[in-house]
């Protein structure tokens, strides 16, 4: 009896593995279908640079306040945000790297 009682135990180990499985797939599938689909409404440079950077060009906007790609508001609100996350007056060198990745993408 123990025998038969292990031998379900395994089955529905393995049914409930492949249930969680297949949901994980479909849920991996759906994820990169809507991650297409935005880069898609972005322009396609754009998209490729967000994929590799991980940022979209809006987010990198709102992180660095600016509503134009202006190079001369984004150096000034680049330098006064470096300069606030400056480790010497008490700021983050990971929230320093951060603002520098957004200004460059």
């Amino acid at each position: 009896q123990a025998k038969y009682l292990a031998q379900i135990i395994l089955v529905g180990a393995q049914v409930v593995g492949r249930a969680f499985m297949r949901a994980l797939r479909q849920e991996f599938a759906a994820s990169q279908a809507a991650a297409d689909a935005r880069g898609r409404a972005e322009r396609p440079q754009s998209a490729a640079a967000s994929r590799i950077i991980g940022i979209s060009l809006q987010e990198a906007q709102q992180i660095l306040n600016v509503s134009s790609l202006n190079p001369e508001e984004i150096q000034k609100n680049y330098d006064h945000l470096f300069k606030v996350n400056d480790k010497s007056v008490g700021g983050s060198f990971y929230l320093q790297s951060k603002v520098s990745a957004r200004r460059s993408r």
